[in-house]
């Protein structure tokens, strides 16, 4: 049984699963909309989904909320509306919390994202991705580089004053100059948060099964994102995560909680969650249905409900595969708050990965040095433990426990 002394902090993702047009590239459950949304019936749905979670949460606050897709700002301000005051009345938010919506440049309507603020919506993250109109094209974008930028400005004038920008680079047909001028132009829309990440082809994408043929080659798109993050360092934006770059205080706090290995409840059609519950020594991973229709048809029966209980191996490596991330790495001792598990079953592959240059530590911290940031997947392949084997060392660390104690 795993040993907690406290829960982590918890989070609520929300997913609206439609689009205008699914991209190449995408890997999330993202729909196509044909013609109006269900909104009703799936506003309903997440409601009917939150309030079968609230027995495993009771009395827990939601520090963060995250609005994702998709494309959630196809929703009407009223069913928007309708979503976050039902999330109010079931669980507690603190007043200050973050609450957070993504939003496409091409489903942007000025009146409705001055209503999404109103509503208390905090941070909006826009899905630049270009400002080149032909690498949008090609990336089967449903806007154009002029809307792009329209939307930043409009946002500012709806009273967002925590923007995110997202943008690609390695894009297909892009080269080192093209791949600056578009981070240039878009530190240029003065966004208080850049999401800065290389296009990569995902399992069960268009672009997987087709590649482009012009895709930069390795070695060049690590030259981009090398002076993108000169750029973004000497424009003001601190690299806090591998594709995360912050102006002071502008960190995305929901997005922090996952890379902490935090707890969140997922809601929405595919959503994930994990929960952890102390008393009982158990971490669990749940997921909902996939479909949309079967999504509302099921939502609020448990019975729907995937689960799957978090073995040592697994709590091992997922802690891991987020908090490396960071660019500051974590505090030693987060890995026993968060996984139950005592950091001495980490000894050997922490050493290993120390020898290998990969990983620094202090008594008090452990980090990825800058050669481990760049090699991820080999630093987290030492962290790939049998679940039988980690599972005599916990043993043996309580005997020992115990045999000081006595």
């Amino acid at each position: 049984m795993l040993a907690f002394d406290t829960v982590p902090p918890l989070s609520l993702y929300v997913h609206i699963p439609w689009c205008l047009q699914k991209c190449p590239y995408c890997d999330f459950n993202s729909h196509e909309s044909d013609g109006a949304l269900p909104e009703q019936a799936y506003v309903d749905a997440l409601l009917r989904d939150l309030e079968a979670e609230l027995p495993l949460i009771w009395g827990r606050p939601v520090e963060t909320v995250f609005i994702g897709g998709g494309t959630p700002s196809l929703l009407s301000a009223e069913a928007m509306g309708r979503l976050l005051s039902g999330i109010r009345a079931r669980v507690t938010v603190p007043a200050l919390s973050e609450i957070t919506l993504e939003a496409n440049p091409g489903t942007f309507e000025q009146a409705r994202f001055s209503a999404y603020r109103e509503l208390g919506i905090n941070r909006l993250s826009v899905g630049v991705q270009s400002l080149d109109d032909s690498a949008l094209k090609r990336l089967g974008r449903v806007h154009g580089a002029a809307e792009a930028r329209r939307a930043v400005t409009a946002a500012r004038e709806a009273g967002f004053d925590s923007l995110n920008v997202d943008l690609m680079f390695a894009l297909p047909g892009q080269d080192a100059e093209a791949a600056a001028r578009d981070l240039r132009e878009a530190i240029a829309l003065e966004p208080d948060h850049l999401s800065y990440y290389q296009l990569t082809l995902e399992p069960n994408t268009y672009f997987h099964a087709r590649p482009p043929g012009d895709l930069p080659a390795d070695d060049a798109a690590w030259d981009m994102q090398a002076a993108g993050e000169r750029m973004l360092a000497d424009a003001g934006f601190a690299q806090y995560e591998v594709s995360a770059y912050a102006r002071p205080k502008r960190r995305c706090l929901h997005n922090l909680n996952y890379w902490g290995f935090g707890d969140y409840v997922g809601i929405g059609a595919g959503a994930h969650g994990k929960l952890t519950f102390a008393g009982h020594g158990e971490v669990q991973r749940r997921w909902r249905p996939r479909q949309p229709a079967a999504y509302m048809q099921a939502a609020g029966d448990p019975e729907a409900i995937g689960t799957k209980d978090l073995g040592p191996g697994d709590l091992v490596i997922e802690f891991m595969l987020n908090a490396l991330r960071l660019t500051e790495g974590f505090e030693a001792s987060l890995f026993a708050e968060r996984t139950g598990l005592p950091l001495h079953v980490l000894r050997r592959p922490l050493a290993q990965a120390e020898e290998q240059g990969l990983l620094e530590r202090s008594p008090t911290h452990i980090r990825p040095t800058e050669l481990g940031r760049r090699h991820l997947n080999a630093l987290l392949q030492q962290f790939m433990l049998d679940d039988e084997r980690l599972a005599r060392d916990l043993r043996a660390s309580r005997l020992n426990i115990v045999s000081l104690d006595g």
